[in-house]
């Protein structure tokens, strides 16, 4: 018996490097001789850079940059590829972890410290720059970051605008020159959405309100946003609005697809990819996979649903283990998901069950484990007559 474990993080509880400690450990509750091979996944989000490291391999980086408000934090980028390509997860610099409820306001916040981390990836050497978007506080387009690349976005007056989501109306003309220095580079959004920039479904409308913008901020930034599109394709040819992801990261992803080139893909793919977890799947019999909620939007291009239809290729059964099941799982049966768990095993609040989620994960990952090598071991008896 060969298991495979992958799953994602369980957001406010266990990142995915913890998650699959609490499953191996429940492995080995079973039995200490089970072999066990683990891929901690990400869709671009928090754990980007851990689950990128701890597939591959790779050196971690910290540095002190601009916080989403303007004060220093300690954040971090990684080095995998040999050195050739940087991971950077957005949220270490401009995530919305880093402020206080009464701190968060996109108006303000900034993803210039995204940017002070590219220059120092790039100073490393990397040719190469991953960049996970998601769980950021920011809905600036991406302007901040590419204000610390060197870009001057200039008023009316010609006088370098400032700093957050707030100043992308006052946006009259943009040099970008100083990118010339960054043209030897690749650059890839991972992102886990696929929101176009602005209007109903766009990053201001659908994100704003988690990260503090009332109704009031959100038709603002949403018609900057519009504007900053505007801009784009005026100074620059190309049609920002409406390309799909466009939206991730607060419009991070747009403004990286129109002045740095960037691709923007799935970000699960990309660790899917990078981790070469089908190649792992070579003589596994079962995987476990796992997220803080399973509902609708695993649809949505969701961690265990990569892992899922990449194990359905090779007919290995899956079993998904979740904080909590929403609606719609019936739906994902057909994806390659042979059963989904929730981990609360009795009346329990949401406060409790995240205070406890490693051992309630390991718990669960036992019981599937003795159940699935149960039945495979266990002789068939004579039908009664």
């Amino acid at each position: 018996m060969k298991i495979l474990l992958a799953p994602d993080s369980y957001k406010g509880s266990l990142s995915a490097v913890n998650a699959v400690d609490a499953m191996s450990r429940g492995v080995r509750l079973v039995s200490p001789d089970i072999p066990v091979i683990v891929v901690p996944l990400s869709d671009g989000g928090e754990g980007f850079t851990d689950a990128l490291v701890t597939a591959v391999g790779g050196k971690v980086r910290r540095k002190s940059v601009t916080g989403p408000i303007g004060k220093p934090v300690n954040a971090h980028y990684c080095l995998i590829d040999g050195g050739k390509t940087g991971v950077i997860e957005m949220a270490a610099a401009a995530g919305l972890p880093l402020l206080s409820a009464g701190e968060r306001n996109p108006l303000l916040t900034t993803t210039y410290g995204v940017g002070e981390l590219i220059r120092a990836a790039i100073s490393d050497g990397c040719s190469t720059i991953i960049l996970g978007a998601g769980g950021s506080a920011t809905v600036d387009g991406g302007v901040g970051l590419l204000q610390a690349l060197g870009v001057e976005f200039l008023d009316a007056d010609r006088n370098p605008i400032g700093r957050g989501g707030g100043e992308l109306p006052r946006i009259r003309n943009i040099n970008v020159a100083p990118l010339h220095r960054f043209a030897h580079v690749k650059f890839v959004v991972a992102a886990d959405v696929t929101n176009p920039l602005c209007g109903r479904r766009g990053a201001a409308r659908v994100y704003g309100p988690q990260k503090g913008a009332d109704a009031a901020a959100i038709r603002f930034l949403d018609r900057g946003l519009k504007h900053f599109a505007d801009c784009i394709e005026r100074q620059l040819g190309k049609k920002a609005a409406d390309i799909p992801g466009a939206g991730a990261a607060g419009g991070m992803a747009a403004g990286a697809w129109a002045f740095l080139n960037a691709e923007i893909d799935s970000g699960v793919g990309i660790v899917l990819e990078k981790s070469g977890l089908e190649k792992k799947l070579a003589g596994c019999d079962l995987v476990i996979t796992g997220e803080g909620r399973t509902d609708a939007q695993t649809m949505n291009g969701k961690a265990p649903l990569g892992v899922a239809r990449c194990a359905r290729k090779y007919g290995i059964p899956v079993v998904c283990l979740s904080g909590s099941l929403g609606d719609a799982v019936d739906k994902l049966y057909s994806e390659g998901f042979d059963a989904f768990f929730s981990l609360c095993d009795g009346p329990m609040d949401e406060s409790a069950a995240i205070a406890d989620a490693a051992r309630l994960l390991a718990r669960t990952t036992e019981n599937v484990v003795r159940l699935y090598r149960g039945i495979h071991r266990r002789p068939r008896r004579k039908r009664c007559r």
